[in-house]
């Protein structure tokens, strides 16, 4: 079938998924909506799958609006086929199999996106799978990899372990060849993240952090840290932080206001830096992309990385995916079921 007629054939509506009101996972409701319109450079995607994640659980609560020229229906990611094209999208085609990084609206049955933001799906991945890898891949790959330059030999932090982000850097880390420590909040939480590869879990409810970091270093401290916890947790990277040590910062989900020891950090040199992804250009989503398809998809395709799954709901049950997220005790990704 040619492109012109897939494109026709395509219906006038859609089910998504919208926050009616700011609140509770009870406010994510089923609603008819119209197929978004392409924009030149867009895709359209039928939605197979989508990912969820923290900031889709802080736009339903009211305190992360979508980008303005962004759809206002949650979902950062999707998995599924090319379903029609707009202007100037020469590599993709109608009925691709692709894995997409969207700034809204992925919690629907199509979702128009850059195809400079679109991947191929990963070789033998299902589109459940695939759907649990563009949000997490791309933020540690530009936040460990490019923004912290972890290097082989080095020793890296990552905090929160068993989350989407925490599975994924233990993994990436490891298979470019740095030692890996990470927190969880339980035992068997840590042995999963052993598990993934990492050289040390540290169970931070029986467990200081920062002495089990100096331990296993013999007081060196660790050369990289990516950190989504903020609050009190700021001062304590830095003891646990190496000489010359990087600290990366993604969230602050213990809080963003902090008082920090600004003398430890000149004594020690340290560089504390930090990013957002959704905000960022099509042109900067681009570019990690195309780090991505270079140094992780043959990763993804051979299986030495995969994405950890945790649980799938259908895309009618968005609110049950983040009751889940919310309650803390998922290991890996959380994916919504939209075929």
């Amino acid at each position: 079938m040619d492109d012109t007629a897939t494109q026709t054939d395509l219906p006038e509506v859609m089910t998504a998924i919208a926050i009616t009101e700011p609140g509770e996972p009870s406010v994510l409701k089923p609603e008819q909506r119209p197929l978004p319109e392409l924009r030149p450079g867009e895709v359209l995607i039928r939605v197979r799958a989508a990912g969820v994640n923290r900031p889709d659980v802080a736009q339903r609560q009211g305190t992360y609006p979508a980008p303005k020229d962004a759809s206002d229906l949650p979902g950062l990611e999707v998995s599924g086929e090319i379903a029609a094209l707009g202007p100037d999208t020469p590599r993709w085609r109608v009925g691709d199999a692709v894995v997409a990084l969207t700034p809204g609206g992925g919690y629907a049955e199509y979702c128009r996106v850059h195809g400079s933001n679109v991947l191929p799906l990963p070789d033998g991945f299902t589109f459940i799978e695939g759907a649990a890898v563009p949000e997490t891949f791309f933020t540690v790959w530009h936040n460990v990899f490019e923004r912290g330059g972890l290097q082989a030999g080095e020793t890296f932090l990552v905090h929160g372990g068993t989350s989407g982000i925490g599975t994924t850097a233990i993994q990436l880390a490891k298979a470019f060849g740095a030692k890996v420590i990470t927190t969880a909040g339980s035992a068997e939480k840590c042995a999963a993240c052993e598990k993934l590869g990492a050289d040390r879990a540290i169970n931070y409810r029986d467990e200081d952090f920062v002495e089990a970091v100096n331990a296993f270093t013999g007081g060196n401290g660790v050369d990289l840290i990516l950190d989504m916890v903020g609050g009190d947790y700021v001062g304590r990277n830095y003891d646990a932080a190496a000489v010359d040590g990087r600290i990366v910062q993604i969230a602050v989900l213990q809080g963003a206001k902090v008082q920090i020891n600004v003398a430890k950090l000149m004594m020690k040199r340290l560089t504390h830096t930090g990013s957002t992804l959704r905000p960022r250009t099509v042109e900067f989503k681009a570019a990690v992309a195309g780090a991505l398809e270079a140094h992780v998809w043959p990763l993804l395709g051979s299986r030495q990385v995969a994405p950890v799954m945790d649980q799938v709901f259908p895309l009618s049950e968005a609110w049950r995916a983040h009751e889940r997220m919310e309650e803390g005790s998922h290991i890996g990704k959380i994916i919504l079921d939209v075929a």
